[in-house]
């Protein structure tokens, strides 16, 4: 008897955000979708939190319930499957412990963790239980953290108010049981703006670029992420994706840089330069 040889098909590269909607469309879960998207990649979600806001300010958040967020997370693993994840706002420690299960039950791979955990007028958006429950939960399972200045603050107990003191803080996060830490320095004053990449091993990646001046920054820190997990799922080295998401998050910005968006602070330009969806061979 002859055999059948394997039918093999095209299948997408998939992306699942784990995270908070944003009903004005700037950041959070529609922020991933536009990014994944704009990459060529099929995005999928898992909501955290539904919240009403626009480019003025958040007017009210309405968490779901773990275990709504549990049958999310396994409907999209259990049918169609990941390639890579990107983790925006956890609201309790019960939500961190949820997400932490999944991953582990589930092997998710390329998790990358963006800690949103302070508001852009500075305010704490979440309790130090929920903060002690990241560290201890999903720093260990993320492939890269991706705190900017004030984050990482909180996380350390110190300012980081200079360039110079980024590299100590972003070996400080590793210390606390990062894998890798993308550290963003856009809140730092100044013409450029830095961001430094640690690595085990005392290795550091510096990245710069000019900075753009505009009033539409929301959604930078939600873009960026996904934008990274994107590249990953692509097949990109970690070293690799963050340059590549960066390169993007840099053009995204110029592009809306003098659009008009509502009245507050308005979004990227995530559809700038889309490119095709890419297709990977699958049994």
């Amino acid at each position: 008897m002859t055999a059948t040889p394997s039918t093999r098909h095209p299948r997408y590269v998939r992306v699942l955000s784990i995270a908070g909607s944003d009903s004005g469309g700037g950041a959070g879960i529609q922020a991933d979708l536009k990014t994944f998207s704009a990459l060529g990649c099929f995005g999928m979600t898992a909501i955290t939190a539904i919240t009403a806001q626009n480019t003025q300010g958040v007017r009210a958040i309405h968490g779901v319930p773990p275990e709504v967020l549990r049958a999310q997370i396994d409907a999209v693993v259990e049918d169609i499957g990941v390639d890579a994840v990107k983790i925006g706002m956890l609201a309790t420690p019960d939500i961190v412990r949820v997400v932490a299960d999944a991953i582990a039950r589930h092997a998710l791979p390329h998790v990358v963790l963006d800690p949103v955990m302070v508001a852009t007028s500075g305010d704490a958006l979440i309790e130090h239980e929920t903060i002690a429950a990241l560290v201890r939960e999903l720093f260990p399972l993320a492939q890269v953290i991706t705190p900017n200045l004030d984050e990482a603050a909180l996380l350390l107990g110190r300012p980081i108010d200079t360039i110079d003191a980024l590299e100590r803080a972003a070996d400080d996060l590793l210390a606390l049981g990062a894998r890798a830490v993308l550290l963003k320095g856009g809140h730092l004053s100044g013409d450029w703006v830095v961001d430094l990449l640690a690595l085990p091993g005392g290795e550091h990646h510096r990245l710069e670029s000019a900075r753009i001046v505009t009033n539409n920054g929301h959604g930078t820190g939600c873009t960026l992420s996904s934008a990274i997990a994107a590249h990953l799922a692509l097949g990109e080295p970690l070293v690799q994706a963050v340059h590549s998401a960066r390169a993007y998050i840099v053009g995204a910005i110029e592009a809306g840089a003098a659009v008009v968006t509502g009245h507050g602070h308005g979004p990227l330009n995530h559809g700038y330069a889309p490119i095709a969806q890419r297709m990977l061979d699958a049994p």
